[in-house]
């Protein structure tokens, strides 16, 4: 069963946008291997039909259309002239964007770009078809604008935050370049570009939307699949190196009870035990820990809301999300609330809570293969009190968990009004995105503490082997974190573990498979 992949191949390095959905597997490798962009034919024709109706609108008739040729939020009744409709865009894009706090990860920012143009290409949003080409310009030559964290309410779209996204088109804010930080101005100099000048409601299609949430819910449900992943693998060199019992992953158990979750992390347990002389000798305890017998109950039910929290995700990155929608077969311009972020709320605090249940079953796991119980040494070393041994990052895995515990309470159920009541219902979908990262992050340094532990724990039942499959993953492993004999700084250990898992490459079917 081969897992770990390294492509020596080369691949087609353009993704066309079309306007048929987007899976996951399609997105990762999009990302994995820096795919060029490129509009096709069919999209750059439903732009351009969609901008040629609102200026023919515009010219027949003075009826006010909401953020077209009037003010916004609770200014939705002033009416503007026609002559300062792009001053009013270039305004809407200046005034908004009031980001605070950190700075967004260029990578979640690259995925921004993507799924702003994603939306714009399906010819809903009457923006300018330069103004689409020039994000892809944007994304192809790695020009990231700098975006803050801090500053969507996660309601009228994420309008602080693409704010800052949509600036540089404009010849204002900052951006990235090859990892030096210029104002965009030099940055479009530099390209050879010009500062866009917006038309009619392009300002509006740009900030309007939910793409700073549903590129954090991208990036993490891709990160968190890898994570699933190995929360299966690393659980089972846990129960491997504590001589566990193999019964709690008989099919029949789970068939049973088919929750789609459960009976896959069973069904990869017993993959990743094949032929392992460990799990197959006589035990002399009758039963496991919850934390080890459980993993396919607890370890299931987060396969079960990553699967929801995907399908949201898709649903979101496959859809139309500014306003006012512009229909030109319908001959309709219709204002509504798409921008509203609830699903992606909700989904992401799912996300947050299931992910970190992951790390809490997983420090249970530290934890007990460093009690000094079924023939393992306390806090595995060989010659304790000497050496304090894996003491120390049981006590880091356990305050990270409950770090993580504070972090999933949900952001969802939370409002607040704005806009002098017109926005009076928001969903708080940035913070429950930005609040999962962390959630996620911190996942990977459990993960870590545990599988420093768990092979530890394992060369202990030498000679006996576990499976092929796990004794080639932990050699890979001890490649990169040796074996502790004696006292050493831990935290190198730790930083090479999480670095090792971050890094590790699986294959894509084997992920999204539940």
């Amino acid at each position: 069963m081969l897992i770990f992949v390294t492509y020596y191949f080369s691949m087609e390095n353009t993704h066309f946008i079309t306007t048929e959905n987007l899976d996951l597997t399609s997105l990762n490798n999009l990302f994995f291997y820096n795919k060029k962009l490129l509009l096709s034919e069919e999209v750059k024709m439903k732009i351009t039909t969609c901008r040629m109706f609102l200026d023919e609108k515009l010219k027949e008739s003075e009826e006010p259309i909401y953020g077209i040729n009037t003010g916004f939020g609770s200014l939705y009744n002033v009416k503007v002239d026609k002559p300062q409709l792009a001053q009013l865009q270039e305004n809407l894009v200046m005034s908004h964007a009031c980001g605070t706090g950190e700075e967004v990860p260029q990578e979640i920012v690259k995925i921004m770009l993507f799924l702003k143009i994603q939306s714009l290409c399906y010819g809903f949003s009457a923006v300018q078809l330069d103004t689409v080409q020039r994000l892809v310009d944007f994304y192809n030559n790695d020009v990231f604008p700098v975006v803050y964290t801090q500053g969507s309410l996660g309601a009228s779209g994420d309008l602080s935050p693409l704010a800052h996204l949509s600036l540089p088109l404009l010849g204002k804010g900052e951006v990235y370049v090859e990892g030096k930080r210029m104002k965009s101005a030099k940055a479009l100099k530099r390209f050879g570009w010009e500062a866009l000048k917006l038309r009619s409601k392009e300002g509006l299609a740009l900030l309007n939307g939910t793409q700073f949430m549903s590129a954090y819910g991208l990036h993490l449900v891709l990160k968190s699949y890898k994570l699933s992943y190995l929360a299966d693998l690393i659980g089972t060199i846990s129960l491997e190196a504590f001589d566990g019992r193999k019964e709690p992953f008989c099919h029949l158990i789970h068939d049973i009870r088919p929750h789609n979750g459960q009976v896959k992390t069973a069904e990869r347990i017993n993959q990743f035990l094949q032929n392992s002389d460990l799990i197959n000798q006589p035990k002399t305890h009758v039963q496991d820990p919850y934390s080890f017998r459980c993993m396919p109950q607890v370890h299931g039910a987060t396969k079960d809301a990553l699967s929801f929290v995907a399908k949201t995700i898709l649903t979101e990155v496959n859809a139309v999300t500014d306003n006012p929608n512009v229909f030109a077969e319908d001959n309709l311009i219709i204002s509504g609330g798409n921008f509203h972020g609830q699903p992606l709320a909700l989904a992401l605090d799912f996300l947050g809570i299931a992910m970190a249940e992951l790390g809490s079953i997983s420090e249970r796991r530290t934890y007990q293969l460093i009690s000094g119980l079924r023939g393992l040494p306390a806090f595995l070393i060989s010659n304790p009190g000497l050496n304090s041994g894996f003491m120390i990052p049981q006590y880091t895995a356990a305050s990270i968990v409950s770090q993580n515990k504070q972090l999933a309470t949900p952001a969802s159920v939370d409002s607040i009004v704005s806009s002098n009541g017109q926005e009076d219902h928001v969903s708080m979908g940035a913070n429950a995105a930005t609040k999962a990262k962390k959630i996620v992050d911190n996942i990977e340094t459990i993960f870590a503490i545990e599988l420093m532990n768990a092979s530890q724990g394992l060369s202990f039942r030498k000679p006996i082997q576990s499976s092929p499959f796990i004794e080639s993953f932990v050699e890979m492993f001890r490649s990169e974190v040796p074996l502790v004999e004696n006292d050493r700084v831990l935290h190198d250990d730790i930083v090479n573990a999480t670095t090792f898992i971050k890094y590790l490459t699986i294959d894509t079917e084997e992920l999204f498979e539940v």
